[in-house]
């Protein structure tokens, strides 16, 4: 098949939209199709991949959200690329202007269609200052995903609030993880001295952008109870954001790690020991995944990937959302307990072992074929009653 793909972010931007848009369409290249992917031109463009045919759009910087671009509208030259050279499917993945006239352009040429609900801008907009926007940014987003043939979410969670905000077409497109990059055995004695710890004294992993919508200040509260306990208990911040510089002049004791890619951030989050994780704006968490397959244990809210894949005292703690006690509480109680994380360190590698890649790439390559067929029997259907 030939399969667009529209998105508004993409490497080497690091976010989870980003990495895990890549990953779907490199695996469909591999897997024999062309894809055809749109996105915004990028300040440090990345190197031209195979299997890729791309088309660069103009795009300006998100507002409030340095480091990241909305693609401008490009209806006219997405239907006259689509016209000459037409996708069997399109996978729209952001719900920005790109994205817009890209749904826009492909109903019109009534080509199968299918969106991704990766982020909730609509609970973004209070930690900028936009409260006030939120029933806008949520009617957009409804009216976008509902004039999609689906919309792919990660979790049942997710498709069940989709439905309550009047997007009835969500399907299921479950998220996996490369084991073998994250790994326990990443772990790295040199590293951790670069941190100024030895083997016995427990290091503390954030992982994501630096940004107010991670709940950074109850991370922060959870480091700080467990220190009490643990004086020389270390906190190491892996990734960069607009709250960063902030962050680190009021914690000097930090260890800021900046940005990290492929096996340099499995050397991280390997050498690290708990991996508290306070966000309640994810619509998944991919590095809750990482962290688990790295061998520590997670302690986030039930939400995303942890409500999925994060089981209660066996590999980490599930807290219910929004009580910032009980989170801290577990935060603490697993930082003073060396055997604990090492014991839920090994459930945590074996929870998500059988994870396969491969399989989630199957799941999309079966999922477009399936639209096409629809818009196949659509136009039949059609055709005989005319």
């Amino acid at each position: 098949m030939r399969i667009g793909i529209v998105s508004e972010t993409w490497p080497p931007e690091i976010n989870g939209v980003a990495l895990t848009v890549h990953g779907l369409a490199a695996g469909l290249a591999a897997r024999g199709h062309s894809i055809d992917v749109v996105r915004p031109r990028q300040a440090r463009p990345r190197m031209a991949e195979p299997g890729f045919d791309t088309l660069f759009t103009r795009g300006v910087a998100l507002p409030r959200y340095p480091g990241l671009r909305l693609g401008l509208p490009a209806g006219q030259a997405l239907r006259e690329r689509w016209t000459l050279e037409r996708p069997d499917a399109i996978y729209i993945a952001t719900e920005g202007p790109l994205g817009g006239s890209a749904l826009r352009a492909a109903n019109a040429l009534r080509i199968p269609v299918a969106t991704g609900f990766h982020t909730r801008f609509d609970s973004y907009a209070g930690h900028y200052g936009l409260r006030w926007l939120t029933p806008l940014v949520r009617g957009h987003l409804r009216r976008f995903h509902r004039r999609a043939a689906a919309t792919l979410v990660p979790t049942e969670a997710l498709a069940r609030e989709l439905a309550a905000l009047g997007v009835d077409n969500a399907r299921l497109l479950r998220r996996a993880v490369d084991t073998q990059l994250f790994h326990p055995g990443r772990r790295d004695p040199a590293l951790r001295a670069q941190w100024g710890v030895d083997a016995g004294t427990s290091v503390m992993l954030y992982v994501g952008r630096i940004a107010p919508e991670k709940n950074l200040e109850l991370a922060v509260q959870a480091f700080r109870a467990a220190q009490r306990q643990l004086p020389a208990m270390r906190y190491v911040w892996v990734g960069d954001g607009p709250a960063r510089a902030a962050l680190q002049a009021a914690h000097p004791d930090f260890v800021f790690a900046g940005v990290q890619r492929g096996e340099a951030l499995a050397r991280h989050i390997a050498s690290a020991d708990l991996f508290p994780f306070p966000s309640l704006s994810e619509t998944f968490g991919n590095v809750i995944l990482e962290a688990l397959a790295c061998g520590l244990p997670v302690v986030a809210y039930r939400e995303g990937a942890a409500r999925e894949h994060l089981r209660n005292n066996y590999n980490g703690y599930c807290i219910p959302a929004g009580e910032a006690a009980a989170f801290v509480e577990a935060t603490t109680r697993l930082a003073g307990n060396p055997a604990l994380i090492r014991h839920m360190g090994r459930a945590a590698h074996e929870s998500v072992a059988r994870l396969s890649p491969d399989s989630v790439i199957r799941e999309f390559e079966t999922l477009l074929r399936e639209l096409v067929e629809e818009q196949r029997h659509e136009h039949d259907a059609i055709v005989v009653h005319a």
